[in-house]
């Protein structure tokens, strides 16, 4: 099976239009990536910026009709030049099983490791979880997922309950199951996620300690460690309910925060958590505290 991509550059005040134009004419996907040299990594607290180049990435049924569909975007487009676009044949692939070529064995601290499913462990006697790529994010190659493992390595969570907030994959909450946790609470928006949290869970033989739910099917109580590997702005958003769900001193670590947005969130944390020094990979950070 193909598909026809058409890949359009164009202003940001135009990306956005563009790409509700291009859902409205049977696009299956429209992607928005960086068309220049500019990096936004994530947007500020509060912003929601594009690039000022951007790519606008349609893909479409081989058999669509793309000159009808241009003609559309033509007409209904409010601009004064139509963008700049190239149109190629996309051929189908198992993007899983591709990535699963490039997807190794990985190490985490000195005990911790990641093992997808062609491989046998390289050191029997360690923490080995079986992981392999799927739809919901979280294998371990991120900095940030790195930054977490690590500190779960080191900082065993031994008979505690913990909560994974936004646990993608399970990857998280599983490394602390197997590393010696009670219970452990995984939450995220995404049903996917649910499902492969609970699907690696069962692979690893940690299904009876770990439960899965969405935001609206759990309650945040007050456990002994929170786990937030998520983004800068919701962990600002979210920061007075965690303080709620980590009890007197418990620990929370959290992840997916630039280095130059680590002071807003360690100051917005402090009010409820004596935070400890930020522990960076690369452009990211990783940030732990115990509640007060």
């Amino acid at each position: 099976m193909a598909w026809i991509q058409i890949t359009f550059i164009t202003h940001r005040d135009i990306a956005e239009p563009l790409s509700e134009l291009l859902h409205e004419n049977s696009a299956l996907s429209v992607t928005l990536q960086e068309g220049g040299d500019e990096k936004i990594f994530e947007p500020a607290i509060g912003e929601t910026p594009l690039w000022q180049d951007t790519q606008v990435v349609a893909l479409f049924e081989d058999d669509a009709p793309i000159e009808d569909v241009l003609v559309t975007l033509k007409q209904k487009l409010d601009c004064n030049t139509f963008p700049a676009y190239e149109i190629c044949n996309v051929e189908d692939q198992d993007w899983e099983r591709a990535w699963l070529d490039d997807f190794k064995p990985m190490q985490f601290g000195e005990n911790l490791w990641i093992v997808p499913s062609a491989y046998e462990p390289t050191d029997v006697s360690a923490t080995n979880i079986a992981l392999d790529p799927g739809l919901a994010f979280g294998t371990g190659t991120h900095p940030t997922t790195s930054l977490c493992l690590t500190w779960l390595d080191k900082n065993k969570a031994e008979h505690d309950v913990v909560v994974d907030y936004g646990c993608g994959s399970g990857i998280l909450a599983i490394a602390a199951a197997k590393l010696g946790a009670a219970k452990v609470i995984g939450v995220d928006i995404d049903p996917q996620a649910i499902d492969a949290t609970y699907r690696n869970a069962e692979n690893n033989q940690v299904s009876n300690i770990i439960e899965a739910y969405l935001p609206k099917q759990y309650e945040l109580k007050a456990a002994d460690l929170l786990l937030a590997n998520i983004l800068a702005n919701p962990l600002h958003e979210l920061a007075e309910h965690f303080s709620q769900g980590v009890k007197t001193g418990g620990r929370i670590v959290m992840s997916g925060i630039l280095k130059e947005q680590a002071e807003q969130i360690i100051e917005k944390y402090q009010q409820w958590f004596d935070m400890d020094e930020p522990i960076f990979k690369e452009e990211w950070g990783l940030l732990t505290g115990v509640r007060r």
